[in-house]
């Protein structure tokens, strides 16, 4: 997942040079047209803000990883292209991109690194594994950190002034899932494997929890790691109890590969799971053993109404500029880093101590939809977006709040 814009749009520039050096060295060919004008350069005097990102852009979710720093990149660029000021300042913004592989340990790493950078802001980490360890070192060093994807209830629980996330966090997710699975989907005896990371255990617990108070039978709850590719043993075991719903708290990377063992063994359930497997990628991981309308999935986020236009369009625009379909979190970065600059536009300053309690007070239109954060951080009125896949592609089920 260290696949660079710039490295790609140099690539790009450099081909298109050799190509008119070549046209021009052609008798018969006209004289090249002059270049266009570099964008003007930012004044001399210009405000240096630095955004720090993390996501893990190595490892099996590199693509989950990468999608969200090609959010965090456009937003920068956008927000340079506008000459916003701060104070009577034109900011020009930089990102500062770190790469966690979704490891707790390389995650407080890192964050200390962008710490010691003294970056003004934070916008990650993906995982709610690495978010959560992070938030402590971030917080301790007063700087304010927006989660674009982390839905762990304890990362906005923990009593720290800096955390905030613009998603709906596992409480809604797994309960939202756990009640359609038994009042949409009929599920009566209900399986559930986790990964045991802080994401897929936190969703999987909240998921039973609904399902239980909606009147299903749990019967069973095996565990696996995010590492893992054979489930055998497991899936063996939980076939034995029959169940009609299969709820996996994990990420798609391994999702993917345990989908193809449900097919093998002739497991015949409706399998479901949270925003780490509600992906674009998760037909390639699992091949034809997506199935028709198998999968459910939920991600933390959505819009419906007039936003959905707004949403269209950035994707649109995202995968022109990158040469990819957005995978699922990039919006929800991209307006996470709106939000701290129009933090900073507020209190007139970019030093994180003054526009701290800004952030707190935003009330922005993004192109995930309005964000408003609540006394912990996390975002008022969440919505969460159901779907399946049909024909291989992910499919919209509804939008619920």
């Amino acid at each position: 997942m260290q696949l660079k814009w710039t490295a790609v749009a140099l690539a790009a520039l450099t081909l298109v040079a050799c190509g008119k050096k070549e046209e021009a060295a052609a008798p018969a060919a006209p004289a090249p047209t002059a270049a266009a004008p570099a964008p003007a350069a930012p004044p001399a005097d210009a405000l240096i803000v630095k955004i720090g990102h993390v996501g893990p852009t190595s490892g099996a979710i590199a693509h989950l990883g990468k999608d969200n720093e090609f959010g965090a990149k456009m937003a920068i660029e956008d927000l340079n292209a506008k000459g916003l000021k701060i104070g009577d300042k034109v900011a020009k913004f930089e990102l500062l991109a770190e790469d966690d592989a979704g490891d707790p340990k390389q995650g407080t790493a890192v964050a200390q690194k962008l710490v010691d950078s003294k970056v003004n802001g934070i916008v990650g980490h993906l995982n709610s594994g690495t978010t959560i360890p992070a938030s402590k070192l971030y917080s301790d060093a007063g700087i304010p950190q927006v989660s674009p994807s982390a839905t762990n209830p304890k990362y906005t629980r923990q009593g720290f002034k800096t955390t905030f996330r613009v998603v709906a966090d596992d409480t809604q997710l797994g309960g939202t899932l756990g009640k359609y699975a038994v009042e949409t989907l009929k599920g009566k005896n209900i399986a559930v494997i986790d990964d045991r990371t802080a994401y897929g255990q936190g969703v999987a617990e909240e998921f039973e929890k609904a399902a239980k108070a909606a009147g299903a039978t749990i019967v069973g709850h095996e565990f696996t790691t995010d590492k893992s590719t054979d489930f055998n043993a497991i899936l063996t075991k939980l076939k034995a109890t029959k169940p009609d719903v299969l709820f996996f708290g994990g990420m798609d990377a391994v999702g993917g590969p345990m989908l193809k063992q449900v097919k093998q063994l002739g497991l015949n359930v409706k399998f479901m799971g949270g925003d780490g497997l509600c992906t674009s990628e998760l037909p390639k991981l699992a091949g034809d053993a997506i199935g028709e309308e198998m999968v459910v999935c939920a991600e933390a986020g959505g819009v419906d109404g007039d936003f959905k236009q707004p949403l269209e369009d950035f994707k649109a625009k995202f995968k022109t500029k990158n040469g990819v379909d957005v995978q699922i979190y990039a919006p929800y970065v991209y307006d996470a880093v709106n939000v701290l600059a129009e933090a900073m536009v507020k209190a007139g300053s970019a030093d994180p101590e003054k526009y701290l309690p800004e952030v707190g007070k935003v009330q922005y239109k993004g192109v995930t939809g309005p964000i408003a954060f609540d006394e912990k951080g996390d975002i008022k009125n969440g919505a969460l977006t159901l779907f399946t896949y049909k024909g291989g592609v992910r499919t919209q089920i509804a939008v619920v709040r």
